[in-house]
């Protein structure tokens, strides 16, 4: 769509207001609106001034002026303001060199695009996200120096059989009880239909729904894979949608990892495949679960690389209260075909060669999908370019407590995955994909303001374990 055909969209749609939204360096959308008089082909060529100081990982304050500049193809109607708008994603530009901005990370992902093509390896890349959420009825939560708690109420949670409800029906769900129980026990079918049928709005394919194994209201709904950078554009879309359908019905979501103790966690396992002159080079007839040996060496890039990987895919301090064993957690680094504790699996629901991909387990939803999915393919690069052997396929049962001593695993806190990231990042600047400024803002940010964060202050459990001795 051309920024003419995208102007024509929105009359044709009888928008009123055009809304310009970005990405910042952490994954968070940012928008602000203007009259749909200023949606011109001047607004595509000279672009929409903003404080990038005002936005974290961005510039300072005596640098702050920025532009955005929009990209007429991403252009759709957004379904939530009353009076009609128009919405359309922007990239960051410079004001005074006109230079893409090297921290922008939507700008990181298409880099990772024209790496990729420039390698002659391939000249697509397919991901294909699984993104998964909780609904609730109710969430509170307050830190200050003196308190700190949270409160999560779900009317699905088992902790309701006993609550007065005239009547209380009893329909509730065990602790990982989740996994597709029909209504009356799932009481959200409806709702995902809607965010379902949203999503199709506004031009996502959907290809399933359905209620997941956390049994406080944990969610799945299944979008179609696309290229890096539009199947990024189109998660960032997916949770703008979830969290506004859910609200505007009166409930709450989140994409943290891990909300509810001793429940399963929520991930993102990403589908990923590379291609070239429309031939998916994963496939081979002959390789274990029919994996080509340029999928191998990728699998090898991305196990080598996975902990600095997950300082973008798991990148949270939450994200390491979902990977511990025992909750189908895909904690070990090795590769499987059907075995969901694998960091690496091969799905096996089809034999043809368009469908023979790998599926990298230990992502979750509160990633940058940008950041996320580039550093994921450069790294799966840096296996094929140096023919990294993954090893061994692991087709025992993972969860057994003997055979974990043996498996190497992920990280298990954020400072680790960070320092693993400041060691070991050559393949991501490779290209000049990520910068290295990036990458040091990045890293800092996230030590002092979410590690050190949580580190610092006294937890609730430890009250318990720790007043009375």
């Amino acid at each position: 769509m051309s920024p003419r055909e995208a102007i024509q969209f929105a009359r044709e749609h009888n928008a009123r207001v055009v809304d310009v939204k970005f990405t910042d360096l952490f994954g968070m959308w940012h928008h602000f609106s203007m009259p749909i008089e200023a949606f011109t082909e001047e607004m595509f060529e000279e672009g929409i001034g903003f404080d990038g100081s005002s936005i974290r990982g961005f510039q300072s304050i005596n640098v702050s002026d920025m532009l955005l500049l929009p990209d007429a193809e991403t252009v759709f109607m957004d379904p939530f303001p009353e009076v009609p708008t128009v919405s359309v994603i922007c990239n960051v530009v410079d004001p005074i060199t006109r230079e893409r901005y090297t921290r922008d990370p939507r700008y990181v992902a298409q880099k990772a695009e024209t790496y990729l093509r420039s390698t002659g390896i391939a000249d697509t890349a397919y991901f294909g996200p699984e993104v998964e959420f909780y609904v609730f009825n109710d969430v509170r939560y307050a830190q200050g120096a003196h308190f700190g708690y949270y409160y999560i109420d779900s009317d699905e949670g088992e902790w309701n059989t006993g609550r007065e409800e005239k009547p209380n029906l009893g329909y509730k769900m065990r602790l990982k009880g989740g996994y597709f129980p029909c209504p009356p026990s799932d009481t959200l079918q409806d709702l995902r239909t809607e965010m379902m049928l949203t999503l199709q709005e506004v031009g996502i394919e959907v290809e399933v729904q359905h209620h997941e194994v956390g049994a406080e209201g944990q969610a799945e709904i299944d979008i179609k894979y696309d290229t890096l950078v539009r199947i990024a554009d189109k998660v960032q879309l997916y949770k703008y949608v979830i969290r506004n359908v859910a609200a505007r019905n009166g409930y709450t979501v989140t994409f943290m990892p891990k909300p509810i103790f001793q429940d399963n966690g929520s991930g993102m396992h990403t589908h990923q495949s590379l291609w070239k002159g429309g031939v998916n080079m994963f496939y081979d007839e002959r390789g274990y679960a029919l994996l080509s040996d340029t999928a191998r060496y990728y699998i090898g890039g991305l196990l080598k690389h996975a902990p600095a990987i997950l300082a973008f895919a798991a990148p949270t301090t939450n994200s390491y209260r979902r990977l511990v064993p025992g909750y189908e957690a895909p904690i070990n680094l090795v590769y499987s075909q059907r075995n969901r504790s694998a960091c690496i699996r091969i799905p096996t629901y089809s034999s043809s060669p368009k469908a023979r991909r790998i599926e990298f387990r230990a992502p979750d939803p509160t990633a940058n999908p940008y950041l996320a999915f580039a550093a994921m393919v450069m790294a799966g690069l840096d296996g094929i370019r140096n023919q990294i052997d993954p090893g061994n396929p692991s087709e025992i049962d993972l969860f057994e407590g003997e055979t974990l001593k043996k498996v190497r695993t992920v990280e298990g806190s954020l400072d680790k995955v960070l320092d693993a990231l400041e060691a070991d990042h050559d393949y991501l600047t490779a290209g000049g994909v990520f910068s290295e400024q990036l990458l040091e803002t990045y890293i800092s940010y996230k030590r002092l303001n979410e590690f050190d964060a949580v580190r610092l202050r006294p937890h609730p459990h430890e009250f318990v374990m720790y007043y009375g001795v």
